[in-house]
């Protein structure tokens, strides 16, 4: 079960913590934000606002264009609005080891030297701090998240070796092991194979249950019928 009070970093990699804190009923929510690139005149959104609740997994939907990757980019800290206002669990992003953003695949370099097991392992700096080595602790953190995920033959394997849903399966271990409780994943079904789908849909489904929450960006309807939450479709905005 995923504790409601946790102790919050002072820095999100430094290791050292502050005096308790006790999460919010809301884990995102967006009043009147605007976004823009500044390459292009145009905002990407205007006035928009949302609010997602504890213990759901909400799909976010529209076309190729319509800002999906932009809205977790923005509540994931990697963004700032023009104007307007985002919380994540009562606090502007980033939150630390709170929330963990999966990115698009096509947006990591997959040609970095590194293996299965160290590139999950990344996920526990959050906890450790940068300048420290993990301990036992922490590499059985990684070894069972990568056997949650069916990875665990390849642990010392490259990440450049694996396949589409192999890479996404990893990078699902990667914030398993983070134990963030608020998931950001753009397209996680896009271009995987139905086994990678299946693992990815059941570890969603645990981990709302458990009283995270999700938000998952997708083109396709089918897979936004499989969230426990609320449908946001861009595309009618």
């Amino acid at each position: 079960m995923i504790s409601a009070a946790r102790a919050q970093p002072w820095f999100p990699y430094g290791g050292r913590r502050s005096l308790e804190w006790r999460e919010p009923a809301c884990p995102v929510q967006l009043i009147d934000c605007e976004v823009r690139y500044p390459e292009s005149p145009i905002a990407v959104f205007q006035g928009l606002s949302l609010t997602i609740e504890s213990s759901q997994w909400t799909s976010v939907v529209g076309p190729n264009g319509c800002g999906k990757s932009t809205l977790l980019k923005l509540i994931a800290g990697v963004l700032q609005p023009a104007c307007g206002q985002v919380r994540v669990f009562g606090r502007k992003p980033p939150c630390g080891w709170q929330l963990a953003f999966l990115p698009q695949r096509n947006e990591i370099d997959w040609r970095f030297p590194i293996s299965v097991a160290d590139m999950v392992a990344t996920g526990r700096y959050v906890h450790a701090g940068w300048l420290k080595r993990l301990g036992p602790s922490d590499r059985q953190r990684v070894d069972a998240c990568l056997e949650r995920v069916g990875l665990e033959s390849l642990r010392r394997g490259a990440i450049q070796a694996l396949s589409g849903g192999q890479q996404q399966r990893m990078l699902l271990a990667r914030a398993l092991v983070q134990e963030a409780e608020l998931l950001l994943l753009d397209e996680p079904m896009a271009g995987v194979d139905q086994q990678s789908k299946t693992v990815i849909n059941d570890l969603l489904v645990e981990h709302v249950r458990a009283g995270g929450t999700a938000m998952v960006t997708t083109h396709e309807l089918s897979a936004a019928s499989c969230s426990l939450g609320p449908i946001v479709d861009l595309g009618q905005r």
